[in-house]
């Protein structure tokens, strides 16, 4: 059975542990390494890998730090070269090319983001578990079948984005940077839609943003939408 624990979900920084039983992988590391080590009571040994999206520092600040602590780190050849790593604990990874981490199969995905070579992630288990991850991308392009885990980013509401540019909160730069860069509710709602929720027993809600977000509301409406059980990431 598939566990998922956040250990961060904002701007300031991305981190979730997923396991099955068997092997601990990290999806993302966008906080401090030994913050990291710090929520895993500094078990870090029983980690079999981070799978890093992108570049920005809200998703790969600890990289260094892990290499260092001997952790192989699973990225495109565009993120590695945007954060300047190598070596041998740098694994390199291709959209669409599935490999084997312990006991899960994973398969980069392209996403829609302002980074080098972006990428989410479907895992699957040896349980028939199916889980998506997908951060930093206005849309999906993919529909995907048999899930039972979604991680989705929802980074913001239209209209609450809307309502803050027009008193002036967000500039009008950061809502075009938004719409071209995160996904929204709406957007989000569309995804869930058009993908067959059949076997979905949890939907997790991460990355939402800090002043154009409303976790009450984002829950309330994909849990009318979806009927499943939705958790919004915290920490």
């Amino acid at each position: 059975m598939i566990k998922i624990q956040t250990i961060a979900s904002s701007s300031k920084g991305n981190c979730h542990l997923i396991n099955d039983g068997s092997t601990q992988i990290l999806l993302d590391c966008g906080i401090a390494f030994k913050e990291i080590q710090k929520a895993l009571d500094f078990k870090t040994s029983g980690l079999a890998g981070i799978l890093i999206s992108h570049e920005h520092g809200d998703h790969a600040k600890g990289i260094k730090d892990a290499i260092k602590a001997g952790i192989d780190c699973f990225m495109t050849q565009g993120t590695a070269d945007a954060l300047g790593v190598n070596g041998y604990r740098v694994r390199l990874i291709q959209p669409k090319t599935q490999f084997k981490l312990g006991t899960w199969i994973v398969l980069p995905f392209n996403v829609q983001h302002d980074a080098a070579d972006p990428v989410g992630f479907l895992l699957a288990n040896q349980s028939g578990e199916k889980l998506l991850y997908a951060t930093d991308t206005y849309y999906i392009r993919y529909r995907f079948n048999g899930l039972t885990h979604i991680m989705i980013e929802v980074n913001h509401s239209r209209d609450i984005l809307e309502a803050n540019v027009r008193s002036g909160v967000v500039p009008v730069a950061m809502k075009k940077r938004l719409l071209r860069s995160h996904m929204n509710l709406e957007t989000a709602k569309d995804f869930l839609r058009a993908n067959d929720l059949s076997k979905v027993q949890e939907i997790h809600l991460i990355h939402l943003s800090d002043g154009n977000s409303d976790e009450a509301r984002f829950k309330r409406e994909i849990q009318a939408l979806t009927g499943k059980m939705v958790f919004v990431a915290q920490a």
